[in-house]
């Protein structure tokens, strides 16, 4: 299958980019720099030149496909909404050359379910979870089904790690580097969900090769992992003591991450699972802590 892949160049792409490969799948990755398009070419990747501010470009990209793979996200965190909306018509581009083609659109989304349940794939997107920015995004590729394309969206939790990981525990790590302890907020008994990268990757090639048309797929290899144990490890990893914090210093200490440091999330992949093929054989997180490399010098997060 000739497959269209965005953010084929970033953390998720990149294993999306090499499984597919793998499996015997031809791959175009679209590159916004001349760097992007180097390191595609040396995974053995066809380029595809644009962004998602350029829509033509997109359609371009879809329209000469078998399938898309949608990774790609502008993590601007000084105006999230508006990443959310270039994020739609992202999908709303490219879902209108695929319309009536029974083409698989994978796309990709956050844990937009109400606060505090346990989420499975059977819980729509809520306009209170924890990334509302997105909620129109997945609405619009389940939609797409109607239309005569094989849509599934991937729920990726907070932490999809593994080494090159430059996201949010990469930024507690170095929060707790520069404060010089190992926080959580509270007992820490709030939860993260957390996958492998690879597991990701091997997930997006399962949902692109059979997801049912308006398909939510759960990304998910640790159910719910508490703070705790995260700031614990974290401690362990920098030699720094463990400390606990009360709400009201959160924000003191943790900066624009407070609210992911309090956030508790615990969610399904069993439906996946069974509905794909589907099972995570790589690190949970802790043991993916435990293996050091998030600890090397000069490693930061991208954030």
């Amino acid at each position: 299958m000739r497959v269209f892949v965005t953010g084929a160049s970033g953390f998720v792409g990149t294993a999306v980019v090499r499984e597919l490969i793998g499996a015997g799948h031809e791959v175009v990755g679209l590159a916004r720099s001349d760097s992007s398009a180097a390191a595609l070419r040396t995974a053995g990747a066809e380029v595809h030149r644009g962004d998602l501010d350029d829509l033509d470009s997109l359609r371009r990209g879809a329209a000469s496909a078998d399938g898309v793979i949608h990774t790609a996200f502008k993590h601007d965190f000084s105006n999230i909404a508006a990443s959310g909306v270039i994020d739609l018509h992202a999908i709303e581009a490219m879902g209108s050359v695929l319309e009536g083609t029974g083409k698989p659109f994978v796309t990709t989304s956050a844990f937009l379910v109400e606060p505090g349940i346990y989420a499975t794939e059977e819980d729509p997107a809520h306009p209170d979870s924890v990334a509302p920015f997105r909620v129109p995004s997945e609405e619009a590729t389940l939609a797409l089904a109607d239309r005569g394309v094989r849509t599934s969206v991937v729920r990726l939790p907070p932490s999809v790690h593994g080494p090159e990981d430059g996201a949010f525990v990469p930024k507690f790590i170095d929060t707790a580097r520069e404060k010089g302890v190992s926080a959580m907020i509270e007992d820490g008994t709030n939860h993260w969900p957390a996958v492998h990268r690879l597991d990701a990757a091997r997930l997006y090639r399962l949902a692109l090769e059979k997801a049912a048309p308006g398909t939510r797929i759960h990304a998910i290899g640790d159910e719910g992992v508490p703070l705790h144990d995260i700031a614990t490890a974290i401690g362990h990893g920098l030699g720094v003591p463990v400390l606990r914090i009360p709400h009201a210093e959160a924000t003191a200490h943790f900066g624009w991450i407070a609210h992911f440091a309090a956030m508790d999330l615990r969610a399904s992949s069993t439906l996946t699972q069974q509905r794909l093929g589907w099972k995570p054989e790589q690190p949970g997180l802790l043991a993916d802590l435990a293996e050091g490399h998030y600890f090397e010098e000069g490693r930061r997060s991208m954030l």
